[in-house]
């Protein structure tokens, strides 16, 4: 794309545009720091293309000047309905540079629900990148306010219908004259706007400031400390914020990110040998996906030096498999909700010392960041008492304000609270349940994963641990019938090789009351668009299974 409509004689003089003052606050900031000091380095490989600091800043420049004009002014929010592409992730960036928040979409979501974030966010844009443009008439159908429409990699001309709206195109784009003062921006204005998934079947929209993420970049700058040599992988989507860590901790540091597509996450050893990949971040399942396919060999990964994993609990087997096969590097286990700013707590890997502290098979989360205040509470929200089991509950400069237009669910999930030397602090509930042990907090599950059957309260994470712990790789226990409830529990595993060996063990390490029903055995756990182990998904696959009268269980 760039090849084309970028002028030849400018990319060794793209950091001469800088006239304006950084912001340290925003975060834009890192990124344009790399452009005034190294505009040459890479920042970005997509594919065999590789994009410098500086020619990214020339290009953000032009699309943040037509931003700004689209909106008559500063614009609020900028949509970004594009995958794993040019335009996906140097829309992030124009709209950071325009003094926006960036709301991340995705075209691998039902459109219906890609418009209700849209409905919510209501923003002033939206940058379109060319494989997304089919959905967006479908998208744009209904909606209140119809925003200008940018499209940096599609002729208008090749569109079949006319927008009747402000609309720039490739050429558009490529002609306008680049922004050359940036607008200020506040550490309480927003960075970007993410959607969650909702209880009540709506997405939830979580607004994240400025503020909140350079505190978060500030500590694993810190933590991590990545130079302009490191080569950092990308796997995950733009509406995971766990892809913020990889785009903005690598471009903080000069470092150069390396995008990922899905297929590559199949067999990533080729990837990263070939490219030198220093950084590894993902969720727990992509490793787990490896290791079912027998493909996660000792010494295979040897240019890591980091790997890093969140999203979900991060089995002891997958850590002790991984650091096999990346011998060189430091596994860390990091932790945090959206609502506290990508991650807010860590545990660093020991292969020595580590598996005597993991409970239910999951390795501890660690203790929260410096600067962090962590409360571990009751349902009353009362402290609970060293060493027992509590819900977690977080407050800092991470912490997000609330949920977006959202005041019935911001109560349910944040509080206020005085801490002991006096001072109020904004506390966000995480519904994640932990206990201290050996200075370190382990995680339990979730809150709500807590059930009961016949009087006995069950945490569902105790029997996943113990079905991991007796021979599968992955396994969901699910309470059943129903949720709310049920009469027992069943469970779902894969990579399990002796079904009945498996319920023996389980049957010896859990009281009667815990053993569930009966274990299905399933090949590849379904994943949701975060690669996290969708638990609503296995639910209709038993439900269409005991219908059609399968068997492939134990009793």
């Amino acid at each position: 794309m760039f090849d084309e409509i970028t002028p030849v004689e400018t990319i060794a003089n793209f950091h001469c545009i800088q006239n304006v003052s950084i912001d340290s606050h925003a975060l834009r900031s890192g990124f344009m720091d790399q452009v005034t000091l190294a505009p040459n380095n890479a920042a970005l490989v997509i594919g065999e293309r590789s994009y410098s600091y500086g020619e990214i800043d020339h290009v953000v420049r032009r699309w943040a000047a037509c931003l700004i004009a689209a909106a008559g002014g500063r614009p609020r929010r900028v949509a970004v309905f594009a995958y794993r592409s040019e335009v996906s992730y140097l829309g992030v960036l124009a709209t950071l540079y325009a003094g926006a928040a960036f709301v991340p979409l995705n075209r691998k979501f039902p459109i219906e629900r890609t418009r209700a974030m849209l409905e919510q966010a209501d923003v002033d844009a939206i940058i379109v990148d060319r494989d997304s443009l089919p959905q967006l008439h479908d998208v744009l159908r209904g909606l209140d306010h119809t925003p200008a429409i940018l499209l940096p990699d599609t002729d208008q001309a090749s569109l079949a219908r006319n927008f009747n709206v402000m609309l720039y195109d490739r050429h558009d784009l490529a002609t306008a004259i680049p922004l050359a003062e940036l607008p200020t921006v506040a550490a309480d204005d927003l960075a970007y706007l993410l959607f969650t998934s909702g209880s009540t079947g709506a997405p939830n929209g979580v607004p994240i400031t400025n503020g909140n993420v350079r505190a978060f970049l500030g500590i694993n700058r810190q933590r991590y400390k990545l130079t302009a040599t490191d080569r950092v992988s990308q796997t995950f989507d733009q509406t995971f914020d766990l892809s913020v860590f990889d785009l903005f901790v690598a471009w903080d540091a000069g470092a150069c990110v390396y995008a990922m597509q899905p297929i590559e996450l199949l067999a990533p050893f080729k990837f990263l040998e070939k490219n030198g990949i220093t950084v590894w971040f993902s969720v727990p399942s992509v490793a787990s996906l490896l290791i079912k396919r027998g493909a996660l060999k000792p010494g295979s990964m040897p240019t890591l030096r980091w790997s890093l994993f969140c999203g979900e609990g991060l089995p002891q087997s997958i850590a002790e498999d991984w650091q096999r096969a990346a011998p060189q590097s430091i596994i860390e286990n990091l932790y945090g909700p959206t609502e506290l700013t990508i991650a807010c707590a860590v545990y660093r890997w020991n292969p020595k010392t580590s598996p005597a502290q993991c409970v239910n098979d999951l390795v501890p989360i660690g203790e929260v960041y410096d600067g962090l205040e962590r409360m571990i509470v009751d349902e009353s929200l009362s402290p609970v008492a060293a060493g027992e089991i509590g819900e977690l509950c977080v407050a800092g400069a991470q912490t997000s304000t609330g949920y977006w237009n959202n005041k019935p669910r911001t109560e349910q999930r944040f509080f206020a609270h005085s801490t002991a030397d006096g001072r109020r602090r904004w506390f966000h509930r995480t519904g994640d349940l932990v206990a201290e042990s050996t200075g370190d907090l382990v995680y339990l599950g979730r809150r709500d994963t807590q059930v009961k059957v016949g009087g006995n309260r069950i945490e569902l994470g105790e029997i996943e641990g113990v079905l991991r712990r007796s021979g599968s790789l992955e396994a969901i226990a699910l309470p059943w019938p129903c949720e709310k409830q049920p009469e027992y529990i069943v469970a779902i595993v894969s990579g399990a090789s002796n079904l009945a060996s498996l319920d023996a063990s389980v049957r010896q390490l859990l009281p009667n009351y815990m053993v569930p029903r009966a274990i299905h055995v399933i090949s590849d756990m379904p994943l949701n668009a975060n690669a996290k182990i969708d638990r609503k998904a296995l639910r209709g696959w038993l439900t269409e299974l005991l219908q059609s009268d399968q068997v492939g269980m134990t009793g």
